[in-house]
């Protein structure tokens, strides 16, 4: 499933990320790595979200959203 599917208050886990390589190390600067759990905090139109990752809060746009395959988890983060 994709990360723009994912829905306010569910967590998920990364597992794959397929963007241009300097958008992917950014994100992965930024510690979405595989394996580390995002919480979608809100949604703000077409795959926009505002999720919490690693304790910090990020926007990420539509574009990316659709580029980052992710697994349910249980709870929220």
């Amino acid at each position: 499933m994709l990360l723009k599917d994912i829905e306010i208050g569910q967590s998920c886990v990364v597992e794959h990320i397929q963007l241009p390589f300097q958008m992917e190390r950014r994100l992965q600067a930024l510690g979405m790595t595989r394996q580390a759990e995002v919480a979608v905090i809100n949604r703000k139109g077409d795959g926009i979200l505002i999720v919490k990752l690693r304790g910090t809060r990020l926007a990420l746009g539509g574009r990316i959203t659709k580029n980052i395959t992710v697994r349910k988890a249980g709870g929220v983060a």
